[in-house]
């Protein structure tokens, strides 16, 4: 497991390679700095590959701050199980209808993220999930393929998008990877590959990974 996490952690640093490299290029056009923390509001799906990569970032803070994350942890999952009597330990979305996710993580939920710290930074920023490295600028495949035609209103702001090709990346084959690790992890977890399992990142604190496995056999 640990090193196929490694394997996850090197595919995460080439998103941050990516965005790192369309801040040099366009920095008076990216709002984006450490601290800010506008986009960390409200819940969003993340992969069970995200959430146990997360997992070992949260498993190195102190002891007390984690005891601290894991209380509150808790506090919002028995809110989200109250909103969605389906949602229980282990805390995986796929077996409830997906058009009900949306009562689970409204738009207009602007709860701070479990994981920021006082000053707007990221308690384990090396272990974010993908969703996180890659909101806040357009993501166009090197196909030329638009991938998401939304991004923080705060960057590139009148801008036109079609003439910045230097923000394109090979994101289908970089996805490509991602779902082969994920199969990967799985089949491990398992016995069998499949292409989704989906939680939220306050389930990641408490996650079990040995009963997601015990939960799908039965």
């Amino acid at each position: 497991m640990k090193e196929l996490l490694g394997r996850y952690g090197e595919l995460l640093r080439e998103v941050d390679r990516w965005f790192g490299g369309c801040i040099q290029r366009h920095g008076d056009q990216i709002a984006c700095h450490l601290g800010c923390s506008a986009c960390c509001r409200g819940l969003f799906d993340i992969t069970v590959l995200d959430a146990l990569y997360l997992r070992s970032g949260i498993d190195a803070l102190p002891e007390a701050v984690q005891q601290s994350l894991r209380l509150k942890a808790a506090d919002r999952l028995a809110s989200l199980t109250a909103c969605n009597p389906a949602f229980v330990e282990p805390w995986i979305l796929n077996h409830i209808p997906e058009e009900e996710w949306e009562e689970l993580m409204p738009e207009e939920d602007e709860t701070p993220c479990l994981l920021l710290a006082e000053d707007g930074s990221c308690l384990v920023y090396e272990q974010r999930p993908m969703t996180c490295r890659l909101n806040g600028i357009p993501l166009w495949d090197t196909s030329g393929e638009a991938l998401m035609d939304e991004w923080c209103t705060l960057n590139f702001r009148g801008v036109d998008m079609g003439r910045l090709e230097d923000l394109r990346h090979p994101f289908l084959e970089l996805f490509a990877q991602e779902l082969l690790l994920f199969r990967e992890l799985t089949r491990k977890l398992l016995g069998e590959a499949v292409n989704e399992l989906d939680t939220f990142i306050p389930a990641a604190l408490v996650l079990d990974a040995g009963m997601i496995g015990a939960s799908r056999r039965h």
